[in-house]
């Protein structure tokens, strides 16, 4: 009894499921907008992808890896203006795939406007502030023959240490004398890090010329007359009050901590993945109907709660997709499927298991028993395996291959449980206390009575 109440439990909870996946897809509910739609990757929804090289020639091989978490925060800002919620960007580091480079890949679903999102990126400007060197006199230097790179001195202060930026007015003669026009400066505020270094900097350097460059060009050259602590510096140029609501608008969304330099982009249309995505579920769906033929043919009574199995795999799948959420790529739905045979197979292993004990003279109940407990050895080694092999592609794998092995691997999990648990309890429930013959064609298969 106890076992039939299970079973009409998680025929409630599968149906739950199954109604928050439909409530939840835009094509089925009939709602234009919902709260867990499946996130589509770019070879699906259709849209543009950018890579970029990344310039690390001046950073120590320690900085290496902050600099790109912090460069791919950045870009994330910097393309939040677009509206794209599904936007992914990814780290890609030096390997030989990538010819010994780090890279940054960013795709964007949906967008087919590449010179606006070039722009939303590329904008970004590299902040840096660089000493002038003690043995350097100014006024001696032709202006138009000067290397910056020659007369000053990096430091290790840079924009990956900015907080924020904002727009001041100040008189320009506050000092020495007032005058009526307002001078437009951007004040920048660094994180506790950059405040130490800053304050550090100044301290060890008073006298000394503290240059600010924008994108390797000095735009303000202030004096150090004492230590600043605080963090704030100020950038005061020949800026128009727009010209100085646009820089620190463009520092607010982040400096980037490295150079990047554009090498490749793709545009991928919409109608292209709406193919995908079609090809992919008439595949799904053929291979489910010539799978259920088989399971209902062959293997009778246990082929059809294997079905009834599977279908609660789907469900549960595809809601985990939903809230996780996991990105699906036509290589994510190739590894759905691939887990999906996984789950068929523990089935079959369940049911020829099954078959194997009733014609050893086990009674019903018994060969349910031993069945599920002499295939669970078989199916473990195999989803073990699985696993492993999940994990490695994740691990070493490429961006398309990590799809596939998330997929892959989560599918193999709850394809476990489903045929292990699901399949079981419904066996049990339905065998109930009677051991009749018809019972017992109903769960042999093939050609055995």
């Amino acid at each position: 009894m106890k076992t039939r109440i299970l079973a009409i439990f998680i025929l409630l909870v599968t149906f739950l499921i199954g109604f928050f996946v439909y409530k939840n897809e835009p094509g089925l509910s009939g709602a234009e907008k919902v709260k867990y739609p499946f996130s589509l990757g770019l070879d699906l929804a259709g849209g543009t992808q950018i890579t970029y090289r990344a310039d690390i020639s001046e950073l120590d091989e320690s900085e290496v890896e902050d600099a790109m978490e912090t460069l791919k925060t950045v870009i994330e800002r910097r393309i939040n203006p677009l509206g794209q919620e599904e936007t992914n960007v990814q780290i890609q580091e030096a390997n030989f795939a990538n010819q010994g480079e780090y890279r940054i890949l960013i795709e964007l679903p949906g967008v087919t406007n590449v010179v606006e999102a070039k722009k939303q990126i590329g904008e970004t400007p590299i902040l840096e502030f660089k000493l002038l060197r003690d043995d350097i006199d100014l006024s001696s230097l032709n202006p138009e023959t000067v290397n910056f790179d020659d007369i000053y001195v990096p430091t290790e202060l840079t924009g990956r240490y900015l907080e924020s930026a904002s727009l001041q007015f100040v008189p320009t003669g506050a000092q020495g004398g007032y005058t009526p026009a307002n001078q437009s400066i951007v004040t920048l505020q660094f994180n506790e890090e950059g405040e130490a270094l800053f304050s550090k900097i100044t301290r060890e350097n008073i006298g000394r010329e503290l240059a600010i460059f924008l994108d390797g060009v000095p735009i303000s050259n202030p004096i150090i007359r004492e230590e600043i602590t605080g963090g704030e510096a100020v950038i005061s140029g020949d800026f128009t009050p727009e010209q100085a609501k646009e820089l620190a608008r463009q520092l607010t969304f982040g400096a980037l901590p490295v150079p990047i330099e554009e090498i490749g982009t793709q545009t991928i249309g919409a109608s292209l993945g709406a193919s995908a995505i079609q090809a992919g579920i008439q595949a799904g769906l053929i291979g489910l109907l010539v799978l259920a033929l088989f399971f209902l043919v062959w293997y009778r009574l246990p082929g059809f709660i294997a079905i009834f199995a599977l279908l609660v795999y789907g469900v549960i799948m595809f809601a985990f997709m939903k809230i996780i959420p996991i990105t699906l790529t036509a290589a994510g739905i190739a590894g759905f499927i691939i887990s999906l045979g996984v789950a068929v197979d523990a089935n079959v292993l369940i049911s020829e298991r099954l078959k194997e004990e009733l014609r050893n003279g086990k009674t019903l109940k018994e060969a349910i028993q031993e069945g599920f407990d002499r295939a669970w050895l078989s199916i473990r080694d195999s989803n073990l395996s699985g696993l492993i092999t999940a994990v490695i592609l994740f691990w070493f794998g490429s961006n398309l291959i990590k799809g596939f092995a998330i997929t892959f691997g989560l599918g193999i999990i709850i394809s476990m449980i489903t045929a292990i648990t699901v399949t079981r309890i419904f066996m049990l429930a339905i065998a109930g206390t009677k051991d009749t013959k018809r019972l017992r064609f109903l769960f042999g298969n093939g050609f055995s009575r």
